[in-house]
């Protein structure tokens, strides 16, 4: 008798020829992300991965294995022979180890028998199982429609017993559905949308748009922190840094101040196309969500489209503000993101910003600038980072 963690993997159950790629990239992140702590060895069984480690090591293991997008549930496991007697020693084990944590009245026993081989049925050994543990623990009682816990049996080429089923993320694991360069303000929004495409299978690189000297050097440390909350979950993330404060200062004076914001952004969307197509980075990110300021109406975001050829991806587009500081809170990039440190957004920005801008009023005041120039200029100097 001895202990694992399982993982069950997600959509990926649900992939056809492909899921070999799907679960050969899963393995990979596993084996990245638990490289440090150290296991002894993974393999599959019938539908689910399991992890041979020290059992000193699962906590650290699971707080991992939480990060890493393909995987739904974690369970530490006992893993025993598939006999009764091992069963019934398993299952008074893991359910004595819950009580003495835990206040618990009620439990069901829920069995899968994938091997058919073994001679009693589901039903019958959960029956079974059930009464044992009601003999050794007096004060527990069956409950089948909402118990406190439930006991898992799976039967399989071993059997594994198990309770807790910690939720993961779901999703696909980075890099099985394309490149995104993520452009990474401090704010609250940016951060979350570089997780939520991450989640879909998408490697993450990231732009920061500054205006060093007006914006602090402790502005840019804010957002590598933010990159390597990210990296957590994405894996290493290439940081390219943009000073675009030569752009703030011709469009601020050859250009109306109410559209300001519109062509600064418009000026990072081709930065940040041309750092894409040099490094084969297949579509942009951006945290913007509809209405939630001047530039984000449907006719600033189509105004901004305009400006590139590649995709620009908003997965954040129709969130509630509350519900993006709920999921900034939970994946710990909340606290970083709300540090007083001012952006290149908040520099020239307008009293009243234009809210509905038409595409040819831009265009004709692009017309007083050298893009071009000013574009190569800024380019010239990005910086570039690794965020391990």
């Amino acid at each position: 008798m001895d202990k694992v963690i399982s993982v069950s993997l997600g959509e990926i159950a649900l992939k056809g020829l492909n899921r070999k790629y799907f679960e050969d990239e899963l393995i990979s992140r596993i084996k990245e992300n638990l490289k440090d702590i150290g296991y002894e060895r993974i393999y599959k069984e019938q539908g689910k991965f399991y992890i041979e480690a020290q059992e000193k090591d699962f906590d650290m293991i699971i707080y991992r294995l939480k990060k890493i997008f393909g995987l739904v549930y974690i369970s530490p496991c006992i893993r025993i022979d598939k006999n009764m007697g091992k069963i019934e020693e398993a299952s008074i084990q893991m359910i004595g180890e819950k009580l003495s944590n835990e206040n618990i009245k009620t439990f069901k026993v829920v069995t899968k028998r994938i091997d058919k081989s073994f001679p009693i049925k589901s039903p019958d050994v959960s029956k079974e199982i059930g009464a044992v543990i009601l003999k050794e623990y007096d004060d527990l009682k069956v409950d089948v429609h909402n118990p406190d816990i439930y006991l898992y049996i799976d039967i399989k080429e071993n059997c594994y017993v198990y309770i807790d089923k910690i939720r993961g993320y779901g999703g696909l694991p980075v890099g099985t559905n394309g490149h995104g360069l993520l452009l990474l303000s401090g704010g609250i929004d940016s951060p979350v949308a570089g997780f939520m495409m991450a989640k879909r299978g998408v490697k993450i690189s990231v732009v920061h748009f500054h205006s060093y000297p007006f914006t602090s050097e402790r502005a840019e440390e804010k957002v590598k922190k933010l990159a390597k909350i990210l990296s957590l979950y994405t894996g290493p993330i290439k940081f390219y840094s943009v000073n675009i404060l030569e752009i703030q200062k011709e469009l601020n004076s050859k250009c109306p101040e109410d559209e300001m914001t519109i062509l600064s952004r418009r000026f990072m969307m081709r930065i940040s196309e041309r750092i894409a197509n040099k490094n084969h980075i297949n579509a942009l990110i951006t945290g913007e969500n509809l209405g939630q300021v001047a530039s984000q109406t449907i006719e600033g975001i189509s105004v901004i489209n305009a400006v590139v050829n590649i995709p620009i991806l908003r997965p954040l587009i129709g969130f509630d503000k509350v519900d993006i500081i709920d999921l900034a809170k939970e994946i710990e990039t909340y606290e970083t993101s709300i540090l007083p440190y001012e952006d290149c957004c908040t520099l020239f920005l307008p009293k009243h910003p234009v809210t509905r801008p038409k595409l040819e009023n831009i265009e004709k005041s692009e017309g007083n600038i050298d893009i071009e120039r000013l574009i190569e200029n800024a380019l010239k100097t990005m910086k570039i980072y690794d965020i391990l």
